[in-house]
């Protein structure tokens, strides 16, 4: 995820992630509210308590990063409207996890410390600045640039260094690693500087991303899944439906038409690796128990695993059946 978040950082122009505000704030905004009330209808037939409710639409409203971006890179989307759009929520997303994080703490009964709450608010600040800096200066300079491009081995040294230590640093402040890592393939980008970067770590990208798939598959129950398949398959089934229309309306709020809408409605209707992060603190915290620990589980991991296919699914469906030229136009 780490490695990932950096190349994506590395295609990104600032200018163009700014001017998209409007999706990626108050977009997720609305998904996010939208799902905590479905689960909130839900919850009324499953006698579900409020905890619960809220900490299952936090849940079901992230996407998953690593498997969007990866779709979206293969098929040559990422700097059209669609692939920007659908970025720029992903990225909001990430961003939302510190805060779900902390009201899965107080519902549990724990809360941060003053301390830890005044370091997030610190690296966030940083963060900020770090970015409107970017955005002020347009183009940065990296120290010693004309050596880094003659030395392979300089190369993946300053990379990794760059890499992680942005990571470790928003890590440090209570914030996403990932978040780090985009923010260093952000100063990448504005040094200009992304060709030997892309050289350099390419293969270490494409190793970490099968390894995320793996880490996926491994963690599916196969008993649990056997003994509890309908329950499974049902609930697999609600909430690609639920996300995609949640998505559809979320992103056809802004500039796109409902060709470019339900794609990127598409892409985003899987469950997110983070909300792993999110049910496994539910569960340490006391909010769920053991059986909808299991189940949910399982469902992010399907939904993983099986998201490619709906989404190639929905996207033929979109071209062969709505009127209208492409899915998507470049911008």
């Amino acid at each position: 995820m780490v490695l990932l978040l950096f190349f994506i950082g590395m295609e990104i122009h600032v200018p163009d992630l700014i001017h998209n505000w409007r999706v990626s704030v108050i977009g997720t905004f609305v998904q996010v509210i939208a799902s905590i009330m479905v689960i909130w209808l839900f919850g009324h037939y499953f006698n579900w308590n409020i905890r619960q409710v809220i900490l299952l639409g936090f849940v079901i409203s992230l996407s998953s990063t690593a498997v969007v971006v990866k779709l979206v890179e293969e098929k040559g989307e990422l700097n059209t409207s669609v692939g920007k759009n659908v970025l720029s929520i992903l990225l909001a997303q990430d961003i939302l996890i510190v805060p779900m994080m902390v009201v899965i703490g107080y519902m549990g009964g724990s809360s941060p410390s003053r301390i830890e709450m005044i370091k997030q608010i610190v690296g966030g600040l940083l963060v900020l600045g770090i970015i409107f800096y970017i955005i002020k200066l347009k183009h940065i300079k990296l120290p010693f640039q004309k050596y880094i491009r003659l030395d392979h081995e300089l190369q993946v040294f300053v990379a990794f260094s760059l890499c992680f230590g942005f990571s470790i640093l928003t890590a440090f402040f209570g914030l996403s690693a990932a978040l780090g890592a985009f923010v260093a393939g952000i100063i990448i980008s504005s040094a200009r500087s992304t060709a030997w970067v892309f050289s350099s770590l390419h293969a270490f990208k494409i190793m970490f991303v099968a390894l995320f798939f793996v880490s996926v598959g491994m963690l599916i129950d196969l008993g649990f899944l056997k003994e509890n398949i309908l329950l499974v398959v049902l609930l697999l089934a609600s909430v690609f439906v639920l996300n995609n229309t949640i998505n559809l309306f979320a992103i056809k709020l802004f500039c796109l038409d409902w060709k470019g809408s339900i794609y990127a409605a598409s892409l985003l209707s899987q469950i997110g690796e983070f909300s792993f992060i999110l049910i496994s603190a539910g569960y340490f915290q006391g909010i769920v128990g053991e059986f909808m620990y299991q189940l949910i589980i399982s469902t992010i991991a399907l939904s993983l695993l099986l998201s490619p296919l709906w989404i190639a699914f929905t996207r033929r469906i979109t071209r062969d059946i709505l009127p209208g030229g492409r899915i998507i136009d470049p911008t």
